[in-house]
């Protein structure tokens, strides 16, 4: 087997992960999972969050959090999510939120102590919602069996044709897999779910223009401890900053359009 033909197997990889569904923003997706199947993985992993991490009993807080994803979450599609969404706000340090596919939404305090107001929280629950409308976790899973049925097949012709330092080939086919495929995959879906939170909040009457300040404060925060773009799976801030910017009119209309600006105060 010739140099040329993993290459080949690569480049099957890659096709096979752009069809068969799309995204909101029209992006061809690979989803093996159904919906019920991600529900019931988000309700474990959160009930099992939930008995592993401290959970805050700070009330106001609580509340505050809960002000601002209830109205974020009222302008997710019913054929996400339809019943009422659980929001927890967890007791750490952590600059970090997350949502479950199931209606699960986590807030970490040090993200509420990071953001200055209401609009940048919002875009944080924003951006974590946008993953699960956007179905991100099916395809991360997708994407990582069909790369590792696809990796053993490769391995297994490489052995069956004895070819010379297999394992040298395996290792560097990964590195290729890894950032040809996955990390481009994670940068993307960064993206999408930044503009479809965007979107969310200015439906939800936050001020989309604070999205772009909140990563400004995210840049400070992290500091000059940022890998290069090409092996990253998030985009750098002024990456993500200049696809708001470029998306910020349509959002300020959807803002101007917003019969309720919610008042969440902490």
């Amino acid at each position: 087997m010739r140099c040329t033909q993993y290459l080949c197997l690569i480049l099957i990889f890659t096709t096979c992960l752009s069809s068969c569904a799309k995204s909101p923003l029209g992006r061809n997706q690979l989803k093996l999972y159904s919906s019920s199947q991600l529900a019931g993985m988000g309700e474990q992993a959160f009930a099992g969050m939930k008995t592993e991490q401290k959970i805050s009993s700070q009330t106001v807080s609580n509340q505050y959090v809960k002000c601002i994803a209830d109205a974020i979450t009222q302008h997710v599609p019913k054929s996400v999510f339809a019943g009422v969404w659980e929001l927890v706000v967890f007791d750490s340090e952590q600059i970090n939120a997350f949502a479950l596919p199931g209606g699960k939404i986590g807030v970490y305090t040090g993200l509420i102590e990071l953001t200055e107001n209401q609009h940048q929280l919002a875009a944080v629950i924003g951006h974590e919602v946008g993953h699960v409308i956007a179905e991100h976790g099916n395809e991360r899973m997708s994407s990582s069996a069909l790369i590792g049925v696809g990796m053993e097949v490769t391995n297994q012709l490489l052995k069956a044709n004895e070819i010379a330092s297999s394992n040298m080939i395996m290792a560097g086919l990964g590195l290729g897999v890894q950032v040809g495929v996955q990390l481009p995959f994670g940068r993307t879906h960064e993206s999408e779910a930044d503009l479809i939170g965007l979107d969310l909040m200015a439906k939800a009457g936050f001020d989309p223009q604070q999205s772009i300040n909140l990563w400004q404060n995210m840049a400070k925060a992290s500091g000059d401890n940022r890998q290069p773009e090409l092996l990253s799976t998030h985009p750098l801030p002024a990456t993500r900053i200049e696809n708001l910017a470029n998306n910020m009119p349509k959002a300020l209309k959807g803002y101007r359009l917003a019969t309720n600006k919610p008042n969440c105060k902490i």
